[in-house]
């Protein structure tokens, strides 16, 4: 687990998530309330969701000053409708509670590892990463898949 998480609050604004996404590798946050208890997760894609894919798919930067370049999403809109200047400005206030996934699994720091591996290779492929949290919510650690798949190579070296 990873004890050093980064996380975002429930009324931070869609464009300051995203600089949180240029900023560090990942690509998703934990949602956690004044407590740090965790009350959704937010990912890359669902911000991707605000433009809607439909139609066409067009690979566009999101990345805010200085930032640009940093971060390409494909994105399918409305080619009739194309104006992703628009989209970005009437979203980027936006909270990111409007955005974020509430069903978050957990685990707690004593939860059995092959519990941690049958989550982050179940059948839903939406979850990358498991927040771990203590016995009142409060988030202590993250497990994402590329730490376990590190650990096992470190295991076998």
């Amino acid at each position: 687990m990873e004890s050093d998480v980064k996380t975002v609050a429930p009324d931070d604004d869609v464009a300051d998530v995203f600089k949180k996404f240029a900023r560090y590798e990942f690509s998703g946050f934990p949602v956690v309330d004044e407590e740090d208890r965790v009350v959704g997760v937010v990912t890359e894609s669902d911000l991707v969701d605000l433009f809607e894919p439909d139609d066409e798919t067009l690979w566009i930067p999101i990345g805010l000053p200085p930032f640009v370049d940093t971060l390409t999403y494909q994105v399918k809109p409305p080619w009739g409708d194309l104006d992703l200047g628009v989209d970005m400005l009437r979203n980027a206030d936006r909270p990111i509670s409007e955005v974020m996934s509430i069903d978050v699994a957990t685990v707690s720091p004593d939860t059995d590892v092959d519990v941690v591996l049958d989550l982050l290779s179940g059948d839903d492929p939406n979850i990358n990463r498991v927040p771990v949290v203590d016995d009142d919510d409060r988030v202590v650690g993250i497990i994402a898949r590329q730490d376990v798949i590190r650990a096992f190579r470190d295991e076998r070296l």
